[in-house]
């Protein structure tokens, strides 16, 4: 999953919000040095993740993009389900998306030291661009293209929103699916992990 499913199911425990926004970019065995509630948090964003590429309805749907987009159809999935969580975000929250986002930039700031240089820089971008373009598929066009650039290996993610406009309701259908079973996942995950 993307950002914003990530922030999404980590739910109100900033620790769990700051180590699931980390994920991509911690990468190896988590040694002590972040705070454990943060390790955890970087730990459900792993297992998301794991979960995500494992389920029957994620791989459904990066069957249904062409092939020549070989690997990077899983990172497409990613942003095409984003895109359907920002879309029909009142069916899963109760706060507005543009409130949720402001809140978790008002704990990403908090949290702004734990955060690498790489990542710090973008923060208030993610949160007052990036994200609330997700809602459109030309918002995920353009970070399509931002993936594309910053990708040393050659590769045609430029064109993947239409992969999104040619499948939509089918990719959707994969999701409408597929979220519900994550958001399970997650809860057995944080009744295991957390309350001991």
């Amino acid at each position: 999953m993307n950002f914003l499913a990530h922030l999404y199911l980590a739910g109100d425990d900033e620790g769990l919000i700051i180590g699931n926004l980390l994920g991509d970019f911690v990468k190896g065995r988590l040694k002590g040095n972040y705070p454990v509630v943060v390790e955890r948090g970087i730990a459900l964003h792993r297992g998301i993740d794991s979960f995500s590429g494992l389920n029957p309805n994620f791989i459904k749907s990066k069957r249904r993009i062409d092939a020549s987009f070989g690997h990077y159809r899983g990172v497409m999935v990613d942003l095409f389900y984003d895109h359907f969580l920002a879309r029909h975000w009142r069916d899963y929250s109760d706060v507005e998306l543009s409130k949720f986002l402001i809140n978790m930039l008002r704990i990403a700031e908090k949290y702004h030291a734990l955060l690498p240089d790489r990542m710090s820089r973008f923060i208030p971008y993610i949160f007052a661009e990036l994200l609330p373009s997700y809602l459109e598929i030309k918002g995920i066009g353009r970070a399509l293209e931002r993936i594309s650039a910053r990708s040393v290996r050659q590769n045609r993610l430029g064109n993947g929103a239409d992969e999104l406009n040619k499948h939509y309701d089918m990719l959707y259908g994969d999701f409408y699916l597929f979220f519900p079973e994550l958001r399970g996942f997650v809860k057995e995950w944080i009744e295991s992990n957390l309350l001991k």
